[in-house]
């Protein structure tokens, strides 16, 4: 992988900022996508092995201006990981306010499209690619309080087998993986009860681990898998399996 060129969205922090690690230690150059001001001191810190890019995945003129500014400054992406994203409230579906509604559509799910539409005619061009879109259990299964995370995460996982179906017959995989809960900054966005309801559904009894999602995640976009694509990797600890 040494000297390919990857997006991260969301690689300030949580599984992003792990998958832009794991992906430098393999030789990738890295533009981290993302709206967080630490962003751009994080990705300093790599040597010359990353830049930082101002983003705003649900905005289709901050995606196109993201993208054109990592081709100038790194080069076409040979990789995408989609990594952007938030839990919104924790609320019921009869008390759930539309706008919420509607901001963690933006990210989650329109945000996951945007990018993946701007990076693939660059992918088809150079004939290789590999797209990572990080889904959820949620997607999976649907957890109460959290219908709009759940439909979005769901709606990832149906982009995510469309997509790898178009492009099966270029040598471009797209996969994506149905993490359950890691501990991220995305738990200052729930309630401790529903914080403890996800802990109580993993058999394994714990948390995952950011690390470990990243392990997964750089081998599906590694030149390793020339075989898998349109498919979902479960990484719930045993909730769910399929």
């Amino acid at each position: 992988m040494n000297n390919q060129i990857a997006v991260v969205t969301g690689g300030a922090q949580g599984i992003g900022l792990a998958v832009v690690v794991a992906l430098i230690q393999r030789g990738v150059k890295v533009a981290s996508w993302d709206l967080d001001a630490v962003n751009t001191q994080t990705m300093q810190s790599f040597d010359g092995q990353a830049v930082a890019v101002h983003c705003d995945v649900s905005d289709e003129a901050s995606v196109t201006d993201a993208y054109q500014h990592t081709v100038d400054t790194l080069g076409v992406p040979d990789i995408l990981v989609n990594s952007a994203g938030v839990a919104g409230p924790n609320a019921t579906v009869a008390e759930y306010d539309f706008a919420q509604w509607q901001q963690v559509m933006n990210i989650n799910l329109n945000g996951t499209f945007l990018v993946n539409r701007v990076c693939v005619p660059g992918m088809i061009n150079k004939g290789y690619g590999r797209i990572l879109n990080i889904a959820s259990i949620a997607g999976k299964e649907g957890n109460p309080n959290a219908c709009a995370y759940s439909a979005s995460k769901a709606g990832v996982i149906g982009l995510t087998k469309s997509l790898g179906k178009e492009l099966a017959a270029y040598d471009i995989a797209v996969n994506c993986v149905t993490p359950a809960a890691a501990r991220t900054r995305i738990f200052d966005q729930m309630s401790q009860e529903h914080i403890d309801y996800m802990l109580s559904k993993i058999p394994r009894g714990k948390f995952l681990e950011v690390e470990e999602a990243a392990n997964m995640i750089v081998w599906a976009v590694s030149p390793e898998n020339s075989f898998t694509t349109a498919a979902v990797f479960d990484l719930s600890g045993g909730r769910a399996t399929y």
